[in-house]
């Protein structure tokens, strides 16, 4: 038995040309000159000529990495707004104060530090994790084809293409066999184009059906296409509603924060005629606590410690938000085949009909199986039943085919038999190849009920490229295939059920059998199936049928799309599963894209997910680490902002009263420290169920707010009420210990209700930092240390009544913001 040769001749009419985005690079200033294309060559370089041109620098060396460089993790941790504010004070208190009063720039370049390890170690799991699931194409030399790394390609190779392979270079087809490319992410046209020898492909398309080979013509940066895979590819922090709603909180604090800072200047320095150090001591007190500067520490370091999470799961994050944004999906679109079932099928039976000979359907079935060089699960299934055999099967020669395409949902080849007739065959889905009223169509339809995939083999009339290939075509037999079902399948459908996460599961293949796979997995609403051939084209209408239904069959690539889209216009937060060519579209277009690591590899370009074990049982760990990073974030960024709304108050409250302020750093660095620093970082990191919510600014800002005027009034009040109760030598020092004994109390209130629900060891994290401060106030030397002396026992007693008080308060305010806006 022979197969078909791929086209080399060369001989074709090159196709029109068309605007592309090749076009565009060759504007671009070059890296090194260019050489014409090579002449076409099928055994491709030999080894010296590959040398050759890796000395001369024609190689694609384009760094394509999955995360920032360690200068830039540096730059990006040091180099801050609020480090510059604070790295200034800090120099500023080194020469006026003790050292205690400039313990807060320690904490800064320790948190700093933490927050440059653990980036670094994200940044070591991705780009392990990208090396694993990198794709590998295959490239002809010597006349022996091998898979390389995409950085090993020199000018002049010849790279083969096959259903799903990336074009990773620019160049000109070579070789072509059926050889039909998707184009949309570089152009926007959704319809594959049909190349030919001659033709140029760009790098960032994708194969979707046939084979072929081409020469690359262009390597490294001097593709166009390939400067923004470059770019799309690069590590990222900041696209997400997390990140960009601490930036817009962060610039209000500084637009708070300046005209509040030079008043408390002109106050301390100029007002009040006091000692100029200690008056410069107190004025830093009054600005430090007033940057959040823990906030985007935190932050960053959850999103990191996310990413070695999942990387131990073999789970590749390529943006890192994507992890926020799965947290947010209230709609998971799957698609059957690779996600539901596995790879893999089984033929399980073979129903010739209308009279048709036994062993002459298997002889087709063996010779088919022989017609696609890159077969799908489908056609290996067939392959593995009937392998190829000597005798008269060596007569039987494929002399053209065509293979399977998600638009046309049937594959076909013509053959010259043994006895010299020649036949066409086509091979694909039973409703699309039979007409509406086939009465084959019944029997059909009593195995899809059982979950079994079927294909029918059916004889044209005509040639397989002749339009209406399939109409009139006989039935000859039908291919009855059965599905591997994941075994973790049925778990992470429940997880997802008990989530509130709605669960559509969108395939090619019979609605009917679809349907009864995802009921056998447990999916809640798997009898209300839809087959998207009548599906309404308008995009209100689509959404409804959406939402009223789970499973959907015989899906187009562009129907993937626009079902995503009409998701998207009800509001909903989708997320895209899949591992074809056939789901690129609609991976690319939904909020998230996942894609399972033994996928295409255009289907893992585009993805921001990569489930490298392709599990799709990998998913809830995805969802419940972007939850415990929102939640936990959200619970953290509310007790920093209510330390910058106290500051700030009391900077005010401290310049209209015309009073020192109440404060030295030391005072605010032991709080930051116990009532902030120590328990957000615990609490950042802690395991976190709650389903993400929107509006992270407005939410946080509902409680922020309260409790920071509450602690400040009590702070305040605590203070005035000092200044009038002592006096003489040492009253500052007295009544800046009762002012800091409030503001502690009050806040480690903040913290208590933050800290719920309770759990052992949220309770004895709350109680270690009371037992610190308790620590404090009764150890001589920390006393000294801290300047914090407790005298008497009314104004002390006053100042817990006070704090108390001030903690009522604090719950009634909250409980009537969650009544009011929901938590």
């Amino acid at each position: 038995m022979t197969q078909r040769a791929l086209d080399s001749s060369g001989e074709q009419t090159p196709g029109p040309s068309r605007p592309t985005m090749i076009d565009a690079g060759a504007e671009l200033d070059p890296v090194h000159p260019m050489e014409p294309p090579p002449a076409r060559r099928p055994d491709g370089l030999s080894t010296a000529e590959v040398a050759e041109r890796v000395a001369r620098g024609e190689v694609n060396d384009v760094p394509v990495r999955s995360s920032r460089s360690i200068t830039e993790i540096v730059r990006a941790n040091v180099f801050t707004r609020f480090n510059l504010i604070i790295g200034v004070l800090w120099v500023i208190m080194l020469f006026v104060a003790p050292i205690q009063d400039s313990l807060f720039g320690f904490v800064i370049v320790a948190n700093t530090g933490i927050g440059i390890i653990q980036e670094w170690r994200a940044k070591k799991t991705l780009d392990s994790l990208a090396v694993i699931g990198e794709a590998k194409p295959t490239v002809r030399r010597d006349g022996t084809a091998a898979e390389i790394s995409t950085s090993e390609i020199v000018l002049g190779d010849l790279v083969e293409l096959g259903p799903g392979d990336k074009v990773v270079v620019d160049g000109t087809v070579s070789e072509a066999d059926s050889l039909e490319i998707d184009e949309s992410l570089l152009t926007g046209e959704a319809d594959p184009v049909i190349k030919r020898a001659g033709d140029p492909v760009m790098s960032g398309s994708f194969v979707v059906a046939g084979g072929g080979a081409f020469t690359a013509t262009k390597v490294g940066r001097e593709a166009y296409a390939a400067q923004l895979a470059e770019e799309a590819s690069r590590f990222t922090l900041v696209h997400s509603e997390l990140r960009s709603g601490i930036s817009t909180i962060l610039k209000y604090v500084t637009w708070m924060m300046v005209p509040t800072a030079i008043g408390l200047i002109i106050s301390q320095l100029v007002v009040k005629d006091n000692n100029f150090k200690e008056s410069v001591a107190r004025t830093v007190g009054g600005i430090v606590p007033m940057i959040p500067e823990g906030l985007v520490l935190l932050t960053s370091v959850a999103f990191a410690i996310g990413v070695v999470r999942l990387g131990r799961k073999q789970c590749l994050v390529q943006e890192l938000p994507a992890i926020e944004g799965l947290a947010r999906v209230d709609v998971v679109c799957l698609d059957k085949t690779g996600t539901l079932t596995e790879g893999g099928m089984d033929v399980t039976e073979v129903r010739p009909l209308n009279g048709s000979d036994e062993a002459y359907v298997t002889q087709v079935l063996r010779t088919f199986g022989s017609s696609d060089p890159r077969p799908n699960a489908s056609l290996q299934a067939i392959i593995d039943a009937y392998p190829a055999a000597g005798g008269d099967a060596e007569s039987w020669t494929v002399t053209d085919a065509m293979p399977f395409s998600s638009a046309r949902k049937y594959s076909g080849a013509a053959f010259t038999e043994a006895d010299g007739t020649d036949s066409v065959w086509l091979l694909g889905a039973p409703d699309v190849l039979l007409s509406e009223g086939d009465a084959t169509l019944t029997e059909i339809e009593q195995l899809n009920e059982q979950g079994l995939r079927v294909l029918l083999l059916a004889r044209a009339e005509g040639s397989l490229d002749a339009p209406g290939a399939a109409a009139g075509a006989a039935p000859t037999a039908l291919v009855v295939l059965e599905q591997r079902l994941r075994p973790d399948a049925g778990d992470t459908l429940a997880y997802f059920a008990d989530q509130n996460v709605a669960t559509k599961v969108i395939s090619g293949d019979n609605a009917v059998s679809v349907g009864a796979v995802a009921g056998k997995l447990g999916l809640a609403g798997a009898e209300n199936t839809l087959d998207a051939r009548r599906l309404p084209t308008d995009p209100d209408e689509m959404a409804t049928a959406m939402e009223e239904n789970a499973v959907f069959g015989r899906v187009t690539p562009q129907q993937k799309r626009d079902m995503v889209a009409a998701l998207q216009s009800r509001g909903h937060t989708v997320a895209m599963t899949g591992d074809g060519v056939n789901d690129v579209l609609a991976l690319k277009d939904a909020d998230i894209g996942v894609s399972m690591g033994s996928g295409s590899e255009a289907t893992r370009a585009v993805a921001q997910i990569v489930l490298l074990n392709n599990s799709f049982a990998t998913l809830p760990s995805v969802v419940a680490e972007g939850r415990r990073v929102i939640g936990n974030i959200t619970r953290v960024a509310t007790l920093f902002l209510t330390k910058t709304v106290y500051s700030v108050l009391l900077a005010i409250l401290v310049v209209c009263f015309q009073v020192e302020y109440p404060f030295l750093p030391r005072h605010l660095t032991l709080l930051s420290t116990l009532t902030i620093g120590v328990p957000a970082f615990f609490l950042a990191l802690a395991p976190n169920k709650e389903r993400a919510q929107p509006h992270f600014v407005r939410r946080v800002m509902r409680y922020a707010i309260p409790s920071g005027v509450i602690a400040a009034a009590a702070t305040f009040a605590t203070y005035l009420v000092a200044r009038h109760y002592y006096s003489g030598e040492g009253a500052l020092e007295a009544e800046t210990s009762a002012a800091t004994l409030t503001l502690f109390l009050v806040s480690m209130w903040v913290l208590a209700i933050i800290a719920r629900p309770y759990t052992w060891w949220r309770v004895g994290l709350v109680a270690a930092m009371g037992l610190g401060f308790l620590i404090v106030l009764v150890v001589p030397w920390l006393q000294d240390f801290f300047a914090l002396k407790l005298v008497g026992a009314p104004m002390p007693w006053t100042a817990v009544g006070i704090a108390v008080a001030a903690a009522a308060l604090l719950e009634f305010t909250w409980r009537w913001v969650g009544r009011r806006f929901g938590m």
